[in-house]
């Protein structure tokens, strides 16, 4: 950092671009070379149009979308830079045979052409604010390289350094490590990716143990690139004992519930009580199981809701899974007749209408049972079974109620309402207020 500060070498510096710029910059032929730049991009943007116009009519014969398509596409966007740098080129071409040279126009086409391989390279990258990101970064170190200014900016990050004990932490080191580790973790990104596909379409593993294989694939690949990274910029991974140390302790009181939720999301991936695609009930709260995570499990239910439940209450709490062993489900829809109307045949219509219930199926068999004599009506409760819960409850319990409805209505069955008797007893006149 003393060297960076030393007024000399700053002074040394100064007078160098100084000195550049006299003999380079403030010359004839620059000014020649600058309009020839000016020109190339004045019509550039005249004749791009025209290129962009023909990209779009031939990506218009090609009906599906493909490799060929996206690569038009791509030309059609960049327009404007491939004429630009075409028309560079050829006025670099014109200027080699003249007296003024063409190091101008020769480092405009190298800028244009090095940002036109940036941008295509870039596509394989699909997030665009990274694509962009990355593309700017490369060709800034491309553009530095191209004018002979990479290795003097290199040496001028590296005087900006502090020593921290046996370790020299320069702007170079910084800026290696960042890109190293973007680099790394992109890589990581793709990779985790491409093994959580193979994972995904293995028929060996069960839903919980693919989730628990890709978390662990993604959090090792993860943590492999971060340490490869403060490997290859010099910093000893064993200084990391005493802070992993501190670390301890900060999770004994201060990430319990983090902790606790991680590893009841281990267990229940490990012992197969609650996997993806189950229909479970925490409480009052009922759907199927769309994610497992480190931290929660995502639960929808059949209103759409989506509800994030912590995987240390799946853990502590009574939960209902409705697929666990089996996706049986036995409802119980309750229901009463009158006193006046025929019991058995009642018992009978109820059967008849889990039969003809589209979801009701009929192994195991439905049941009718009396349940009691109620004030109003004799108390029948109506047993049935479906084996797909994820489809919902209460619709089947509705058809259900709904075809019962229109046999007690054909055949005469009586639904009561509650009705209280009245009795009037005789005794004394009314009595005088005052």
């Amino acid at each position: 950092m003393q060297d960076f500060m030393d007024p000399g070498k700053i002074e040394i510096l100064i007078t160098a671009a100084v000195d550049r710029i006299n003999d380079e910059v403030l010359v004839w032929g620059t000014f020649y070379q600058l309009l020839a730049v000016a020109a190339a991009f004045l019509l550039a943007r005249g004749l791009a149009p025209f290129l962009r116009n023909g990209a779009a009519h031939l990506r218009a014969r090609f009906d599906n979308y493909s490799l060929t398509v996206r690569a038009i596409q791509e030309i059609e966007t960049r327009a404007f830079l491939l004429v630009w740098l075409g028309l560079q080129w050829m006025f670099l071409v014109l200027a080699e045979g003249t007296r003024w040279g063409g190091e101008i126009i020769e480092v405009t086409v190298s800028l244009l052409a090095a940002w036109v391989v940036i941008q295509f390279i870039s596509l394989f990258i699909r997030n665009r604010g990274a694509a962009r990101l990355v593309a700017l970064g490369v060709w800034f170190l491309a553009a530095l390289n191209i004018v002979d200014l990479l290795e003097p900016t290199i040496t001028l990050l590296d005087a900006a350094a502090v020593n921290l004990g046996g370790f020299r932490l320069s702007l170079v080191v910084v800026v290696e490590g960042l890109l190293l580790l973007a680099l790394l973790l992109w890589a990581a990104t793709i990779l985790s990716q491409t093994i959580e596909k193979r994972i995904a379409t293995s028929e060996v593993l069960s839903p919980s143990l693919r989730v628990l294989a890709n978390q662990f694939v993604k959090i090792a690949l993860l943590t492999l690139a971060v340490a490869v990274t403060l490997a290859s910029v010099g910093v000893d991974l064993t200084a990391f004992a005493f802070f992993t140390g501190a670390l301890g302790v900060g999770i004994g009181f201060g990430l319990q519930k983090i902790v606790a939720n991680l590893v009841s999301g281990i267990m229940l991936l490990l012992d197969h009580s609650i996997k993806p695609g189950d229909v479970i009930a925490v409480g009052d709260t009922y759907g199927w199981v769309n994610f497992m995570g480190a931290r929660y499990l995502s639960l929808i239910t059949r209103d759409g809701t989506e509800h994030l439940i912590p995987n240390e209450s799946l853990i502590t709490n009574p939960v209902e899974n409705w697929s666990y062993s089996n996706s049986l489900l036995r409802l119980r829809v309750p229901l009463g007749v009158s006193y006046k109307s025929d019991l058995r045949k009642a018992i009978e219509l109820v059967l008849e209408a889990a039969a003809e219930t589209e979801r009701i199926i009929a192994d195991p068999k439905s049941a009718c049972l009396v349940k009691g004599f109620g004030d109003s009506s004799v108390d029948l409760e109506a047993r049935v079974w479906i084996q797909d819960p994820r489809n919902g409850v209460s619709n089947v319990k509705s058809e259900l109620l709904l075809n019962i409805w229109d046999k007690f209505h054909e055949h005469g069955i009586e639904i009561p309402f509650p009705q209280r008797d009245l009795h009037i007893k005789s005794g004394a006149g009314p009595t005088s207020l005052s």
